[in-house]
């Protein structure tokens, strides 16, 4: 009965083990923005629809034009990644919703994940001016610096107080 039990007990442990290791490769995801409800997007409509009826149906914005107010905004994206990776897009939404100079709803366009742009940084580093140093230069460069001339230690042998005597 004895090596049944402990026998149990491993199988129960591998399966633990390998239950861990499976959830941690299993992929994160993430939602980020507005959260779409197709009905509520799909009725708003070009030429009958104002700024207050879209903002009672659809809500605040996620921004809005910079120089007027006759665009607005509403984005949604859902990325996911593994462990340590840089998230991915899978799906985004851009609803553009334009008014004209009445308050009235003249355009509703949507875009996708193809305007999600993908940028590479360089790696390059720009050059500087003075000396190149190494780690060890940057670790001890400052050894035997302190107390050198001009480095606020005393010279001339004591503490001058008055009338030519050092005291102690």
């Amino acid at each position: 009965m004895r090596l049944k039990s402990v026998r149990q007990m491993t199988a129960v442990a591998l399966l633990a083990v390998v239950g861990l290791g499976a959830s941690a490769c299993a992929p994160l995801r993430s939602h980020q923005g507005y959260v779409v409800d197709p009905d509520l997007v799909n009725s708003v409509q070009a030429g009958t629809d104002t700024r207050q009826s879209v903002l009672a149906v659809l809500g605040k914005p996620s921004f809005t034009s910079e120089f007027n107010q006759g665009d607005w905004y509403y984005i949604s994206r859902d990325a996911r990644n593994f462990a340590y990776n840089n998230p991915r897009v899978r799906d985004q939404m851009t609803l553009r919703i334009s008014f004209d100079e009445s308050g009235v709803v003249s355009a509703v366009r949507r875009s996708g994940v193809e305007q999600v742009a993908s940028i590479s940084p360089s790696s390059k580093t720009t050059p500087t001016l003075g000396k190149k140093r190494s780690f060890f230069d940057e670790l001890f460069g400052n050894i035997g610096t302190v107390g050198a001339v001009g480095g606020g230690g005393q010279q001339g042998g004591g503490n001058n107080t008055g009338g030519g005597r050092d005291t102690p």
